[in-house]
């Protein structure tokens, strides 16, 4: 089943993590139903997400791919596929092997992760050098207390300031850290591979997640220059959506962020001489 949208060259993808609290499984139904063009699995707890026998069912029996594979990095799932963090990407790269799917997601180690953090870089490089599967080290962001920055993430939350070839730039992180998303694109130059759209209000915690053109990052104005970046990836909708009273109105928000992302990423069209023109949707 091909969801791509006319003349649409980026693939926009529905993370798992968007239907939460409902399950994995739901996330393939919703996607198939909405029209995305494939699924980021963001694998948690839930013992579907970790099974990629059941994946593969999933995504035969919807018509929806696997994309990218999110590992297992968050707090929460530090005994998911064991507590090595190598074991896990490891993991997380022949389940994206098997499946097709073209990233990993990984987020910088925790501080206290010290031997994992002293080898992330080399080890990062080494792993891509053996598997067509790109490992996109995700922006994260620091905490601060009393005005003083706390390291969370070593080498560093930034993956602008780490020696890893590929990146993911997350919307919401970029609120939460206070940076310039557009900036921080820029700085990533080829190094861009994926991006998680996403809205966020504020610096500061919470990671809010929200729907595209909710909040006040430029999620339009990035999506729209996506083209004219050389940009080869997927973009990826991971928002919350906790808050919706039940699955029509959590269908509802997704369907409205899948339509801010195609809208966007179809502005960047070709005008009568051959150049990009960036435009906002329905304009002249």
């Amino acid at each position: 089943m091909d969801h791509v949208a006319p003349g649409a060259d980026v693939p926009v993808a529905l993370s798992t993590a968007s239907v939460f609290p409902e399950r994995t499984a739901d996330a393939f139904e919703t996607a198939a139903r909405l029209g995305y063009d494939g699924i980021e699995v963001m694998v948690t707890m839930d013992p579907v997400s970790q099974d990629m026998d059941v994946l593969r069912r999933l995504a035969d029996y919807h018509g929806v791919p696997v994309l990218a594979v999110h590992a297992p990095c968050l707090l929460i799932t530090q005994r998911v596929w064991g507590r090595e963090p190598w074991g896990k990407l490891d993991r997380a790269r022949e389940v994206a092997e098997k499946l097709g799917s073209k990233v990993v997601v990984v987020h910088p180690p925790f501080r206290w992760q010290r031997e994992y953090a002293r080898e992330f870089e080399a080890g990062l490089t080494r792993m891509g050098e053996e598997t067509d599967v790109i490992f996109a080290v995700e922006n994260l962001y620091p905490l601060r207390a009393r005005g003083a920055e706390i390291t969370t993430y070593l080498p560093h939350w930034n993956p602008v300031e780490l020696d890893a070839p590929h990146a993911t730039l997350d919307l919401s992180h970029t609120a939460v850290s206070g940076s310039d998303a557009l900036e921080m694109a820029d700085e990533l130059g080829g190094r861009l591979a994926h991006v998680h759209m996403a809205d966020g209000t504020a610096p500061g915690l919470p990671d809010e997640h929200l729907i595209p053109g909710r909040g006040s990052q430029p999620c339009a104005e990035l999506l729209a220059t996506l083209g004219s970046r050389g940009y080869g990836g997927m973009v990826v909708v991971e928002v919350n959506t906790r808050r919706a009273l039940n699955s029509e109105e959590r269908r509802t928000d997704l369907a409205e962020a899948l339509a801010f992302t195609r809208g966007h990423l179809a502005t960047l069209r070709a005008t009568p001489d051959g150049a990009q023109d960036a435009t906002t949707p329905g304009s002249a």
